[in-house]
């Protein structure tokens, strides 16, 4: 995408105007996240409750204090390791930012996304004094992820101020850690395991119903969500094989690797939406942390 392109893109978010734009993981609808009204739109487009957060992406680590009041050691470790990438860290947010983009909430969401169409864009922003972009995934809320633009397009229509570039690498949405109780607390998982968090942050990360008290609200981690039309089965890869393709029934094969099967999921439930099935069988993902993120986005579909 050329950079007049990128520029016109960030000038329509300093007017306050809503732009969607790729990310490693999903396409996002975005706003500057200081931008009160702004922000409204996001909630407004999506049809999401405005009591549940955002996320709010940021050009590099050094604009996290902007919006957090404080960072533990643990954080900036994820940060250091992690950024730019799928992971986004839940801080104590300053109580003068960013309060209609976090829902109303005393902690905040930051994200340094990887792709490099979402940091261009990020870096012409800043330029521009817009020091976040708050940017939730450009669907209807609890809808299936976008992961190309023809996505969003089927979301939103023509009018909305667009970037394409190209499909999603990675394709779920990122790891969520809450870093606002002391430890790391796993909210949502994406494509980093558990063993690579601890790894990098040198302490155990801990899963919600181990801490159940003081949880923030975190975006995608309602229990019914991502959801397609049709109704969504989790069943048993045996029982699943007794089926054959029919004119009444459409067979797709999980990828084996957990990073392709993220990759393709909400393409598949969108292309299987647009065909018209009525339910939707998956077969469960394999045990083992690796499929962690997929094996969530499933349940939650199918809750």
């Amino acid at each position: 995408m050329a950079n007049s392109s990128i520029d016109s893109a960030a000038l329509a978010l300093k007017r306050g105007e809503l732009v969607a734009f790729p990310t490693e993981t999903v396409y996002g609808l975005g706003a500057d996240a200081c931008n009160d009204s702004g922000v409204a739109k996001i909630f407004a487009a999506k049809g999401r409750p405005s009591d549940h957060p955002l996320i709010v992406h940021v050009a590099n680590p050094s604009f996290v204090s902007h919006f957090a009041a404080e960072v533990p050691v643990f954080a900036h470790k994820l940060i250091a390791t992690f950024w730019p990438g799928p992971l986004t860290v839940i801080l104590p947010r300053r109580s003068n930012v960013a309060s209609a983009a976090a829902g109303g909430q005393n902690s905040i969401g930051l994200r340094c996304p990887s792709h490099p169409m979402a940091l261009s864009l990020l870096r012409a922003c800043e330029k521009l004094g817009v020091k976040g972009v708050a940017a939730p995934s450009a669907n209807r809320f609890g809808r299936v992820s976008p992961t190309t633009a023809a996505h969003v397009r089927d979301e939103f229509g023509a009018d909305l101020l667009l970037l394409d570039g190209g499909d999603c690498a990675v394709g779920i949405e990122s790891t969520i850690i809450d870093c606002t109780r002391g430890v790391p607390v796993l909210l949502r998982p994406g494509v980093l395991t558990q063993k690579e968090l601890e790894a990098a942050c040198g302490e155990r990360v801990h899963l919600p119903q181990a801490l159940p008290i003081n949880t923030p609200k975190a975006s995608g981690t309602l229990e019914s969500h991502y959801a397609p039309n049709a109704k969504v089965r989790m069943i048993d890869g045996d029982a699943l094989a007794l089926f054959k393709a029919t004119p009444a029934c459409v067979l797709y094969q999980l990828p084996a690797l957990p990073e392709q099967a993220a990759h393709e999921l909400f393409a598949k439930l969108r292309e299987l939406d647009q065909v018209g099935v009525s339910e939707i069988w998956v077969t469960r993902p394999p045990k083992g942390e690796a499929w962690d993120g997929v094996r969530d986005r499933l349940m939650r579909a199918a809750a």
